[in-house]
């Protein structure tokens, strides 16, 4: 595919990189000539010096010939701009970063696509989006629903009260005689590892098994968690991010927002009657506890510092806080994240990439979702009758080593999908696949 970059600030360049590894076409567009250079020293990428709303800078980027434009610059007025023109000038597909949320909750009325932008993200949406998900399963790191919970993803790191401890998967089946899960992966000391029979459990694994929904109670049994019952919940930071969490969840919990700018308070109060907004320094752990830290269910940290947000979140989980979620910009820390103690950590470069790849897939791929600090990607495809995989068994496909096939819904019910099992016209397949496998995983879904 050739795709066409628009911005080379922390989404954009981020975004390039991802799509580098998978051999892409890319151009990158923007005004500043040292973000270019060291995107183009990092990378192997086309780099254009120029504003990406002209006319003579879109056409040097070849945009007629584009399968996909993304413009994702600092500026939503550039971004809507430049998709619109990117659109006339013959771009196949384009979509555009915001930040203001009136054009997501009014997109259908609207129809952008008429003028020529075909998606919107909200990065910062998308991040509030992604923390009310984890916040509906809060025993484990990592939740993803497929079908409306036919299947799950669920993620969790092993302690010693885990069964599973010391055991291969093999053995582990003993324990799962009816197959209403299996586990899909294992993050182990920041390695990503997709499991064959003869890998053993250990201590500090983080685990990811796809469920059936009675296999998510056995799951959580084994492996020694307990359900959580969310209802309260503080958020650190009044951010955009922290803004559009707090509006989303404002109906589900209660929650106190702490933000240290008092005139950003006043219009937060205004604009989120729901919830209580504190004026105060984050920091200040005697201010913490003076507000009810120790008696929230759930502490969100959404500053812009990452530092302050991964501390913070540690302070929370000293006070015995259940759920705790750090927004970060350093994606190194995610990788860490099983080790330092937080639950979980957020990048919203990381899930506005994921929102997009949907775009550059092959196949009838029905959702994707990525897995915190995981270097894999899962995937549902829909198997249409050319498919490879259609009408074939799972053990007769010589799948690749690198990807693994968790299950599939048919007809309105998950299965886990083992050696014997026949795919059909119309299943639903759920994939787990590291990156270099997925041009190979495609070939069975075109």
């Amino acid at each position: 595919m050739r795709i066409v970059i628009a911005g080379a600030g922390d989404v954009g360049a981020h975004l390039a990189k991802l799509l580098s590894y998978e051999n892409q076409e890319i151009v990158v567009i923007d005004l500043d000539a040292e973000r270019l250079r060291q995107l183009g020293t990092q990378i192997d990428v086309a780099t254009i010096k120029g504003n990406s709303t002209s006319f003579k800078t879109l056409k040097q980027a070849n945009v007629e010939e584009a399968d996909l434009l993304i413009s994702v610059t600092e500026s939503e007025e550039i971004n809507l701009a430049t998709t619109i023109i990117a659109k006339q000038l013959g771009a196949k597909r384009t979509i555009a970063r915001i930040s203001n949320e009136e054009f997501l909750i009014d997109k259908e009325t609207l129809d952008l696509r008429t003028i020529g932008i075909d998606e919107l993200i909200s990065p910062e949406s998308l991040a509030a989006r992604e923390v009310k998900r984890l916040l509906r399963m809060a025993a484990v790191t990592d939740t993803f629903e497929f079908d409306q919970g036919l299947l799950s993803l669920i993620g969790i790191t092993l302690d010693h009260d885990s069964n599973l401890i010391g055991k291969t998967l093999a053995e582990t089946s003993r324990l799962n005689p009816d197959n209403s899960y299996i586990i899909v992966a294992i993050l182990r000391d920041g390695r990503t590892i997709i499991p064959k029979g003869n890998n053993r459990l250990r201590v500090n694994d983080h685990v990811y098994f796809i469920a059936q929904p009675d296999g998510i109670d056995r799951v959580l049994k084994l492996t020694g968690k307990v359900k959580i019952e969310i209802e309260s919940l503080m958020i650190l930071g009044g951010s955009k991010a922290g803004y559009h969490t707090a509006r989303k969840l404002s109906d589900l919990y209660r929650i106190k927002l702490v933000e240290r700018d008092k005139d950003k308070c006043f219009e937060l109060a205004d604009q989120l009657p729901n919830v209580l907004v504190i004026n105060g320094d984050g920091r200040n752990v005697d201010l913490l506890m003076q507000e009810g830290l120790a008696d929230m269910d759930a502490f969100i940290a959404l500053t812009g510092d990452s530092e302050t947000n991964i501390i913070s979140c540690l302070v929370a989980k000293d006070q015995k806080v259940k759920k705790t979620i750090a927004l970060v910009e350093n994606m190194d820390y995610i990788h860490l994240s099983q080790n330092m103690g937080v639950d979980t950590m957020i990048n919203k470069k990381l899930i506005a990439a994921n929102f997009i790849f949907r775009y550059i897939r092959e196949g009838d791929v029905v959702s994707i979702t990525g897995i915190h600090g995981v270097e894999a990607e899962i995937l549902e495809y829909e198997v249409n009758a050319n498919c490879k995989i259609a009408n074939r068994r799972l053990k007769d496909l010589k799948f690749p080593g690198d990807a693994i096939i968790g299950g599939v819904v048919r007809n309105g019910k998950g299965y886990i999908a083992l050696g014997n099992f026949e795919f059909e016209c119309d299943d639903r397949v759920v994939v787990l696949s590291q990156r270099g496998a997925l041009p190979e995983v495609e070939k069975f879904f075109k």
